[in-house]
């Protein structure tokens, strides 16, 4: 059955044209329900009887949710008390339109058998499909549909016979209007609420329920103003009365952040202090912001460090220690701009994670009654979250899931539900777990739909012949890998060969994962997901099946392997003569750790064919280092660490700094060639699509602070006029007698820059592709498909533009290179993935950290890396580690050490004590409980020298004093990262 619509409408030109829509209904869309006769199933989706059992329906039933039920209670929905549903074609075309990332997660379950969801087409149904009537608007029209699809399931089903009795289908809605209608039409139609209630098996589901947020328990005295509306927001913005950006919380004080936006036609930050200019926003929302006044403005950017688990300091007491209302000490051209939260552009609430507060848990209550609790996320930059449930006892010690779904301006704290235990405080898998969350890391086991991809011999998996007839054969070259000790997942290995004429080939060959990651197929849409692996201290989070990183991808010794090739003829002096890419099979003759290559690059006594070739690599990449150096590539630093774990328990037993070797430097310099060779070749084919990589110069104020510091303690100074100039600075900034503070201030550097970013090609301009830390005008990631998302892109966009792409059709390399839209969407979620993959190996290094340091006692020497107002930042060189040192009582805030904002220092002058950026102290490294009953364990650090009366702390006499023999890993922008993925060693 055919259904058209036609209509008038002007094009573009003006001209008026007749549109015309065609709408297919069909008689044969089944109801895949099993044991039905009528439906010609072949392989039917719901089970007969189904499983969901309540108490409020006497029959066998099927749910079939509307919309908003989806869209508020997913987190109810995918508990595995809910199969056997169905989903209305209408209900998920409106949900895609609304949700991206809940349409997702529906899919997600869709797709998992066990569920048994089946997504029912009723808009294409002849007995379901509903025209819209006049002056219905869309979403009457679509409950309308709901309604009609739920009716059509309860008279098609009701013959089909069932152990137990009838069937029946129950329609889920909280819309009161739409529930109304359902039952007067004859149909079972209930709230969320009720149905939960009624589900006997599963009592822990009730708490699950997204509440409105009316709950007036959580209510004081904190009174937030209203949210303006979005037709004002959008306003106010065209007008410029209002500014538009993405918060940032402070690390050290969630009523404390900014947003970077264009004030006066320069862009510059944004402070936001206290709640209530805050007003309910929460870190990561795209918000807007009226300015303050000029006479509010402040002079400096410096924090106040709060206990943010300590209940007693009050919003008044911060608001003071603040200085809210104090006006500018400074002229207000150099003042930094203050403002305030008046509307919410864009929400960025995901489920958080914590513990109960033991405080609010009434013990005496009965165990059924509901409790208001409140939450102590593991983020501190966010607010403690309000939540109702009726297992609060059950709940104290552990490590749960909550996630908000209001903030009422009457409240101080936002509003939420329960989502799942976690597992018990300070257990080390519960705590790992927690981490991936709080960075919303996919972790989940690969699902069969994905597995199902990977190639059907598994292990035993061979190339083919008529495969290796179509690539170069590179398996008689002498090629090696090094890589760190333990890496199983190869994906880059190297040879150089010299020519006849006196020059050498140098081949960097990368492992071809496109190979077996077709686009499109589900492997593939999962790896677009994850975007990265993530790298924790004690294992990864794979980006694809182990099959896959570790295996057949994996460059491993002597076997055969499908590779990426790219080759150069380069001279002497490290000049590419010509390149070439090309898909290849190799055979790699040595699987080297770092330490081995470089043990065969100092004795003199090997010259085997691959010790050469490495000796000749590393000749050529100290020539293309300090080519890079000379042009302007900084060499920055970070104070990251290795931990050394137990074998059994994995518990840290030392911790050590990274330490590179030449032969670090000499994959990395390849790997950048190779991504700056691939990035200009793919540029030039796909001009407007091309997957790069970028490094935005950071602004001038961004190294004000710094400049100043360094200036007044040593009388150096830092030309950042260009990153060459800022390269040259850095090395001429040494102190004799501190060999260290040269690298602290690299460290500091690298605290100055923009974050790096994928991009499209076709979204910016060619001068903007600049890459700062590299010095390099065009860049992109090649060299680490098993691990990184978008070198596979990159692959597939290098085979296209060699001729190499398994097609030669150009519309049908359109369809999956050339869209910039997607493109740019896709690099968006890249560079989400990649920046919390960071933020999780940092979070991940911090837990062992606390293990290691739990139960001693440490004093070490430390570095002032930055001032707050009633407090420091020490970075411990030994250990790589960083914490705030509080110079003021934390429940009066009376200050020990006095805070000076014109000289950005802390003094005691009646001590003798003055302290700014780069000041040497020691300090006392312990891991203390904090908040209440110990909900947190966290590194603390307090100043032992110099010494200041109410300070210092009582130092236990088996405390270890400097290990010197640790340092800090110095490498390009970036940490070193851009040339090929971080490797860690895990078991």
């Amino acid at each position: 059955m055919l259904k058209s619509k036609s209509f008038a409408k002007k094009d573009r030109k003006g001209n008026v044209v007749t549109v015309v829509r065609e709408h297919y209904l069909r008689d044969d869309i089944w109801c895949c329900v099993r044991g039905c006769r009528t439906c010609q199933h072949v392989d039917p989706i719901l089970a007969n009887p189904p499983s969901m059992k309540s108490s409020i329906i006497p029959m066998n039933h099927f749910v079939l949710p509307d919309t908003n039920v989806l869209y508020h209670q997913i987190d109810l929905m995918e508990h595995p008390a809910f199969k056997d549903m169905i989903i209305a074609q209408t209900v998920l075309q409106e949900l895609r339109h609304r949700s991206m990332p809940v349409y997702n997660r529906i899919r997600a379950l869709m797709n998992d058998p066990s569920r048994r969801i089946y997504l029912f087409s009723n808009e294409h149904h002849r007995e379901t499909y509903v025209e819209r009537e006049k002056d219905e608007s869309d979403n009457d029209r679509n409950d309308r549909a709901i309604r009609r699809a739920t009716a059509w399931y309860i008279s098609h089903i009701q013959p089909i016979p069932s152990t137990g009795g009838r069937l029946t289908v129950v329609l889920l809605t909280d819309d009161v209007a739409s529930r109304t209608k359902a039952v007067n039409e004859g149909l079972s139609a209930f709230s969320v609420s009720e149905y939960v209630e009624s589900l006997k098996e599963f009592p822990e589901l009730v708490d699950m329920v997204a509440g409105s947020g009316d709950d007036s328990a959580g209510r004081d005295r904190v009174v937030f103003d209203e949210h303006l509306s979005a037709l004002q927001i959008s306003a106010g913005l065209k007008d410029g009365s209002l500014i538009q950006g993405v918060l940032r919380s402070s690390p050290h004080n969630n009523v404390e952040a900014t947003i970077f936006a264009v004030v006066d036609g320069k862009e510059t930050s944004v402070v936001l202090s206290g709640r209530k200019m805050l007003n309910r926003a929460f870190d990561g929302d795209v918000v807007a912001v009226g300015l303050l006044p000029r006479t509010k403005w402040k002079s400096s950017l410096s924090e106040v460090a709060i206990e943010d688990d300590d209940e007693t300091l009050l919003e008044e007491n911060v608001e003071t220690a603040m200085d809210i209302d104090k006006p500018a000490l400074i002229s207000t051209e150099d003042a930094t701009p203050t403002g305030k939260v008046v509307g919410i552009i864009k929400r960025n609430w995901r489920p958080y994670c914590g513990s109960v507060d033991p405080a609010t848990v009434n013990q005496l209550a009965s165990t059924s009654a509901a409790q208001s609790l409140l939450l102590h996320p593991m983020d501190r930059r966010i607010p403690r979250i309000r939540f109702r449930t009726r297992q609060a006892s059950a709940l104290v010690g552990k490590r749960i899931v909550v996630a908000v779904d209001t903030w009422n301006k009457e409240s101080r704290y936002p509003s939420g539900h329960f989502v799942k235990v976690l597992g018990d405080v300070g257990d080390r898998s519960t705590e790992t777990d927690m981490v991936l969350l709080e960075h919303e890391v996919p972790f989940a086991p690969f699902t069969q739909q994905v597995l199902k991809c990977l190639p059907p011999e598994g292990e035993s998996y061979q190339i083919a012949e008529s495969e290796i007839l179509k690539r170069r054969d590179f398996r008689p070259l002498d090629i090696c890998s090094i890589d760190p000790p333990g890496c199983t997942d190869i994906d880059d290995a190297l040879h150089c060969q010299t020519l006849p004429n006196g020059n050498y080939s140098v081949g960097v060959h990368i492992a071809d994962v496109s190979h077996f990651v077709k686009e499109g197929n589900a492997m593939d849409a999962e790896a677009a997901v994850r975007g990265t692996t993530v790298y924790l201290v004690d294992k990864r989070i794979d980006m694809l099946p182990a099959l896959l990183g570790t295996n057949l991808c994996s460059l491993r010794s002597n076997v055969d392997r499908l590779a990426f090739s790219c080759i150069w003829e380069m001279t002497s002096e490290a000049e590419i003569v010509n390149v070439e890419f090309t898909k290849s099979v190799i055979r790699s003759k040595a699987s080297l750790t770092y330490e081995e290559a470089q043990a065969r690059v100092d004795d003199s006594r090997q010259n085997d064919s691959i010790t050469v070739g490495i000796r000749n690599l590393n000749k050529l990449a100290k020539i293309l280092r300090r080519r890079r150096v000379d042009g302007g590539a900084l060499t920055l630093a970070s104070p990251e660490v290795r931990f050394r774990l137990e074998r059994d328990t994995n518990d840290p037993v030392d911790v050590e700094m990274k330490e590179l070797k030449e032969t670090n430097a000499l994959v990395e310099e390849f790997m950048l060639l190779a991504n700056i060779s691939v990035a200009k070749k793919i540029f030039q084919h796909f001009p407007d699509s091309a997957m790069l990589r970028r490094h935005p110069a950071p602004p001038s104020s961004n190294f004000d602070s710094l400049k100043k510091a360094i200036s007044e303690s040593f009388g150096l100074s830092l030309d950042t006029s260009s990153s060459l100039s800022l390269a040259q600075s850095l090395d001429k900034a040494v102190v004799p007698g501190d060999s260290y503070l040269n690298t602290l201030l690299r460290i500091l550097t690298t605290r100055c820059m923009m974050q790096a970013v994928y991009f499209c090609s076709g979204t910016m301009a060619e001068p903007e592709f600049w890459h700062y830390g590299l010095a390099a005008p065009i860049y992109t990631h090649f060299t680490s498909p098993i691990r990184r998302y978008a070198d596979v892109i990159v692959h597939r966009e290098l085979a296209a533009a060699v001729g190499q792409g398994g097609t030669t059709s150009t519309s049908t390399i359109s369809q999956g290179l050339t869209d910039k839209s997607k493109m740019r969407d896709l690099c968006e979620n890249l560079n989400h993935r990649h920046r919390m993959a960071q933020l999780a190996g940092r979070a991940s290094v911090e837990l062992y950290t606390q293990l290691y340091f739990k139960g001693k006692v440490f004093v070490e020497h430390a570095y002032v890396t930055r001032i707050l107002k009633n407090g420091f930042i020490a970075l411990v060189p030994s250990y790589g580690i960083e914490g705030i040192v509080y110079t003021s009582d934390l429940k009066s805030n009376a200050a020990i050490l006095r805070y000076d904002e014109q000289a950005n220092t802390l003094s005691a002058p009646e001590h003798g004590v003055v302290l700014r950026l780069f000041s040497q102290v020691k300090v006392q490294i312990t891991v203390e409980e904090r908040g209440v009953a110990g909900l947190r364990s966290k590194l603390t650090l307090r100043m032992v020298e110099p010494k200041v009366p109410g300070m210092a702390p009582e130092v236990d006499g088996g405390a270890v004093v400097n290990n010197s023999n640790k340092h800090s890993k110095a490498g390009t922008a970036e940490g070193g990262s851009e040339g090929r993925g971080v490797k860690r060693k895990t078991r």
